[in-house]
């Protein structure tokens, strides 16, 4: 034939697609995709093999990586000893196979990410799990085809005892699809197969109680059971996975993270690579050191955090820019007849009983054809046994082997098998003992004859002896799960979780702007002190509130039109002392001309707690403070009030407080809580104070139970009173007499000339550091201790120097450091809490329970006004 006979002119492009498909199968189905059964890629499955032809089993010699390599290379896997090689290497490391499959000495390696040594320096055998998926191997259990020169036969797939698939999971990129299952626990695995033997209808969730969920072989933790569900349900999810860490304070209160465990399939070393370079790039602030202490005890990777900064947010900071909290996203594809698809648990739990009713189905086969093999024997013997002389007589006669073959089988009606047994029978055979031992051979046989095939015609007795077989794999091999769930936990980061707890202060100004400072920028100052400017405002601007608050504090505003917003502390942008803050018009959606009055701090909505409002006019209204948990981002009314009343404060009370309303002509009323009945957002009060002419209310203060009586020491707060010209005085709590509500008080402070109207009230304690604030901004920091105890109807001391024209707007005062009983009881006071809710805006159904309570509480609101009349 002449060259030109031998080209064929194609279309390059029908030649690619056909070239390209050929591959992509080929790839699919014969190198990136395991086997649903076995739960093995073809190369995996004939290292393994070759392994198995050299008997490496547990427990006997270890044979060189490199043999094992050129044996699976030149017999079965045609691609190199490089290429194979790799793959027992992973076999072998149990930092990547929950129950590996290989037994390795040498160096495999390292969860550091170190490579192996070179194959002519390993050595490997057999894992003691592997034998479960060898042992039947001979018993005619699966089918077997060419290798790919066609001089050997391999196995097409092991008849496992052990769900490999499952317990080990497998990863691979094929073309156009991948597959990325994760590993469990073999325990929990066998538990939900025998549970689906007993009831196959079971439905795909109700394997969680089985399966808990992935168990990597490197620990960690699981966040949230969400993406276990779906890929339950569906074969695909995403699950968020987490180290192991711990936060450790040495005894000098250096304190350390320590990470014991890191998420599946990552390398230790390239997280250490990423925290110094996040360090370097000033990302994590935190970090003075970083060692790795890891030995023969486990992983141990100790980072230093520096003093000052805190560790738990170094913790989120590193979970939140490396891979020490990262995402496996699950794909359960593998070839399902020959065909990828991705499948549930469910089904892949089905799948492979199925194959264990397939296995044991052709193994019993095979005994059975044995067993029936060696009773046509047996059968025989007896049959030469009862007739000894005429057998030993039939071969004296016989001139050949053949000729006795045959005569005994005319004489005796026996078959050529039988026949030549009785030939190959040794004479000890003709013992008393030996014929007893024929006979109870052949009994047993006919028992266990009979149920070889009872199991073949019955698949419930052979799903019973899957279940027994199940459980001796768990008692074998079953252990105790390496990865932790946290089910309740959400999948994504708050801001919150990267950002410390502590103090800070919080300004509020006149014009709306906001901003929060460290509370260590303010120094203490003596007693007449010109103090620090708080900020650089504008000339018509002062500040008008400041208070300490926690950065994980939720903040209610209370608007002087009677509605109530909501922001977290740590959402006000921080800024510097003198800086003008941020406009709060940019993070509250106010309604109007609207400008805040007051503010409640709180991280949990108590339901045994009330908000206790005031307004101007010197009304009083007690709701509870679960109703304020789920503000809309437009607020929601807090309180209804008439065209010329505001409110004017808002606090937290616990049901059996005194309070005391303080008026800017210097009065002050004091009544219990109790003559305040409880009512729904939508009423107005009730009377708290009768006011005198040109008179209104300017502060509300609270009166524990407890702070109503002397404590151990004889120290009780005190009630702080301070005009706007700066006089202030301390005066005993019993200095206030107790009235009822609506009452017109009594005399706190003398507005004369030289003080000025009353500026502010609230209560304070030795120890607590008092902040008074101008509206010029001013802010003088200083010990209450400082500040003279005089009667209730006294002008008081000089507190501050003001410039000209300068008033005092506002005083707060920092805590003083709590001693041990004192923490051991916040403590206590923070387990019982309830927990702080998830707030979610409003949508139309809550509007309509709104307008409902409404209706409910026309009464109440008619009952109000007829009081304030």
């Amino acid at each position: 034939m002449s060259d030109n006979n031998r080209i064929i002119n194609v279309q390059i492009e029908e030649q690619l697609k056909q070239a390209y498909l050929d591959y992509s199968m080929s790839v699919i189905v014969a190198r990136a995709l395991p086997d649903i059964r076995d739960g093995l890629k073809p190369s995996q499955r004939r290292i393994i093999f070759a392994m198995h032809e050299l008997n490496l089993s547990p427990g006997g010699h270890f044979r060189k990586c490199a043999k094992i390599a050129g044996d699976t290379s030149g017999n079965y896997h045609p691609h190199g000893e490089q290429v194979v090689y790799p793959t027992l290497v992973r076999l072998a490391q149990p930092w990547v196979m929950r129950y590996p499959l290989i037994d390795g000495q040498g160096n495999f390696g390292s969860i550091d990410g170190d490579p192996p040594a070179a194959m002519r320096y390993t050595e490997a055998r057999l894992h003691k799990a592997t034998m479960e998926m060898l042992d039947e191997l001979e018993k005619d259990t699966v089918a077997y085809k060419s290798n790919y020169d066609e001089t050997r036969k391999e196995p097409t797939v092991f008849p496992t005892r052990i769900p490999n698939l499952l317990v080990n999971g497998s990863s691979g990129i094929a073309v156009g699809m991948a597959t990325n299952m994760p590993p469990h626990n073999i325990k929990e695995i066998c538990s939900a197969m025998i549970a689906l033997i007993d009831n196959p209808e079971l439905q795909p969730l109700e394997l969680l109680n089985y399966i808990k969920g992935p168990d990597f072989p490197t620990g960690g933790f699981i966040l949230g059971v969400e993406g276990i569900r779906d890929y339950f349900e569906t074969g695909r999810g995403k699950i968020i996975v987490r180290g192991k860490v711990d936060i450790e304070t040495t005894p000098s209160d250096q304190e350390l993270i320590i990470i014991r465990e890191i998420p599946y399939q990552l390398a230790k070393t390239l997280l250490i690579e990423k925290m110094v370079e996040l360090v370097k790039e000033k990302k994590i602030e935190g970090i003075s050191d970083i060692r790795d202490e890891s030995g023969r005890d486990g992983m141990r990777l100790v980072i230093q955090v520096k003093r000052n900064h805190d560790a738990q947010v170094v913790r989120n900071l590193l979970y939140k820019y490396t891979q020490l909290q990262t995402t496996f996203g699950v794909i359960n594809l593998c070839l399902v007849d020959g065909v990828p698809k991705v499948v549930p648990m469910k089904d892949m739990i089905l799948n492979f009983i199925n194959f264990r009713h397939d296995v044991v189905l052709r193994r019993t086969l095979f005994e059975l054809r044995n067993a029936e093999d060696r009773l046509h024997i047996l059968e025989g013997l007896r049959i030469a046994l009862d007739n000894l002389d005429e057998v030993i007589a039939t071969i004296r006669a016989s001139q050949t082997p053949p000729e006795a073959n045959e005569q005994l089988q005319a004489k005796f009606g026996l078959s050529e098998i039988q026949a030549k047994a009785i030939l190959d029978m040794r004479l000890q055979r003709l013992t008393g003992l030996e014929r007893e031992k024929i006979e109870a051979e052949y009994q047993d046989l006919l028992v266990l004859i009979k149920r070889l095939r009872d199991l073949v015609e019955s698949r419930e007795l052979r799903a019973d002896l899957i279940k027994q077989e199940t459980t001796e794999i768990i008692e074998k091999f079953g252990d105790a799960r390496k990865t932790t769930i946290i089910e309740a936990y959400g999948s994504s980061f708050n801001m919150e979780d990267l950002i410390a707890d502590e103090l800070v202060v919080v300004t509020i100004t006149h014009d709306g702007y906001v901003k929060r400072i460290p509370v260590d920028t303010y120094k203490v100052q003596g007693r007449g002190g010109k103090g620090l400017s708080a900020s650089n405002l504008k000339e018509d601007d002062f500040i008008q509130y400041l208070f300490v608050a926690s950065t994980h504090s939720y903040i209610l505003l209370f608007t002087d039109h009677g509605r109530c917003y909501w922001i977290k502390v740590f959402e006000i942008p921080e800024a510097s002392r003198t800086a003008r803050g941020k406009a709060i018009v940019n993070l509250v959606q106010f309604q109007g001309q609207e400008k805040i009055k007051a503010f409640v701090t709180l991280k949990s909505f108590s339901e045994t707690q009330n908000i206790l409002m005031c307004t101007r006019n010197g009304l009083v209204k007690k709701t509870s403070l679960k109703a304020f948990s789920r503000p809309r981002s437009i607020g929601i009314l807090a309180i209804k009030l008439n065209e010329d009343d505001e409110l004017i404060d808002a606090r937290i009370t616990d049901g059996n407080d005194d309070i005391l309303l303080a008026t800017r002509n210097g009065y002050c009323n004091r009544f219990n809580e109790a003559d305040v009945r409880q009512s729904g957002r939508f009423t107005m009060g009730v009377r708290g104070i009768k006011l005198r002419d040109k008179d209104f209310v300017i502060s509300m203060t609270l009166i524990k139970p407890e702070e109503q009586m002397e404590n151990g020491e004889g120290i009780l707060p005190s009630i702080l009173a301070i005009s706007e010209n700066g006089y202030g005085k301390r005066t005993p709590i019993d200095s206030y007499p107790a009235h009822k509500r609506g009452s017109k008080g009594v005399i706190t402070l003398k507005t004369t000339m030289r003080n000025g109207h009353l500026a502010a009230l609230m209560k304070v304690k030795d120890g607590d550091d008092l902040m008074i604030i101008t509206q010029d901004g001013m802010i003088i920091r200083q010990k209450v201790d400082e500040i003279s105890r005089v009667s209730r109807n006294t002008q008081g001391v000089r507190l501050i120097f003001l410039n000209d024209e300068d008033k005092v707007r506002d005083i707060t005062y920092v805590p003083a450091e709590p001693d041990d009983e004192q923490i051991d009881s916040e403590i206590d006071k923070l387990r019982t809490e309830a927990p702080l809710e998830i707030l979610a805006p409003v949508d139309d159904e809550d509007e309509l329970d709104e307008a409902i309570d409404e209706i409910e509480e026309i009464e109440d609101t008619e009952e109000d006004i007829d009081d304030n009349e």
